[in-house]
């Protein structure tokens, strides 16, 4: 089967130490300090929840978590600060980890031409960058990418996608604005095979007048798709903006119902103190996060690996 997104272990490495600085600068960065300054006891827990509940990991996973850490060290009869330090991002890299997302490029369907991304989310969180950075690493490995420019109720929308494309140098397929984006979806499609495309990237609405009507364009859009090939699409990507943090997951918790999201896009993150939304969107949505955005240029982004992340994330400042 094709592997489709490649590993640059260096580059990643960089990108996500990058992409977390500002959490690590602003909280997590303190902790192996914390640690080392207590004897494990009632002072060290509350900071420790005082960081992570600031960081926005959520109040629940934080206790949770806490209490995990106490109950290990107790059992494991653990005196070593260094030690707990180490079963700490243990604890935090499990609370990320999907053991599916590892291959998920070369799951089922991955054989078919075109291979099919629905990218969804609202307005504003960065979902058309993100598109454009997808395109970009995928253009780099040598694949062909055709991008669907399925938000057809803003007409900025398109404008944007096109401008993109043309800088990633990606041919995008669009209608006039108001037009029926299962359409848009449906030729962009035919456009891929008939242009020997590898990869269809299909942008969607992050906004209509009512939740519902938005809702229904989805599910079209994805009905349309599987009478084309029963297989697509092959991913459905919620992008979601980590600078807005819990604020963010009840309108993700709406895209999920519609269409079933296979993976998140973490937009933005190197514009925030708060990544430890990064630990609340797994317990929330129950979607692992593929892919995290770490600044305003198109090869600013990366692979997300819980392991990779959790290091970055608790490198002592």
């Amino acid at each position: 089967m094709l592997r489709f997104f490649r590993r640059n272990p260096s580059k990643d490495k960089e990108q996500t130490e990058g992409g977390v600085k500002p959490s690590r600068e602003r909280w997590f960065g303190r902790i192996l300090n914390a640690i080392r300054a207590s004897r494990l006891d009632d002072t060290l827990w509350e900071e420790l929840e005082e960081i992570l509940v600031s960081s926005d990991v959520g109040v629940d996973a934080s206790l949770r978590i806490i209490e995990e850490l106490k109950g290990r060290i107790r059992t494991d009869g653990i005196r070593d600060p260094d030690e707990a330090f180490q079963l700490l991002k243990n604890i935090l890299v499990q609370e990320m980890e999907d053991p599916y997302s590892i291959d998920v490029w070369a799951g089922p369907g991955s054989d078919s031409t075109p291979y099919v991304i629905l990218v969804v989310g609202v307005n504003g969180v960065g979902k058309t960058t993100s598109i454009a950075k997808l395109a970009r690493h995928f253009e780099q490995e040598g694949k062909r990418v055709i991008l669907g420019a399925g938000d057809t109720f803003r007409a900025a929308a398109t404008e944007q996608l096109q401008i993109l494309g043309e800088r990633v140098g990606v041919d995008v397929i669009s209608h006039g604005s108001g037009s029926d984006p299962g359409a848009v979806a449906y030729d962009a499609y035919h456009a891929s095979q008939a242009r020997g495309a590898d990869i269809l990237i299909i942008d969607t609405a992050g906004r209509l007048h009512t939740k519902s009507n938005l809702m229904a364009e989805l599910k079209k859009v994805d009905r349309v798709l599987k009478r084309l090939d029963p297989s697509a699409p092959h991913q459905v990507i919620l992008t979601l903006d980590a600078t807005t943090g819990h604020n963010g997951l009840s309108q993700a918790k709406s895209f999920k119902d519609a269409v079933d999201c296979t993976g998140i896009f973490l937009a933005k993150l190197d514009g925030t103190a708060r990544g430890g939304i990064a630990l609340a969107i797994k317990q929330e949505l129950g979607v692992p996060i593929l892919f995290i955005g770490t600044g305003e240029g198109l090869d600013d982004l990366a692979p997300f690996d819980s392991r990779e992340f959790v290091d970055a994330l608790l490198t002592p400042v």
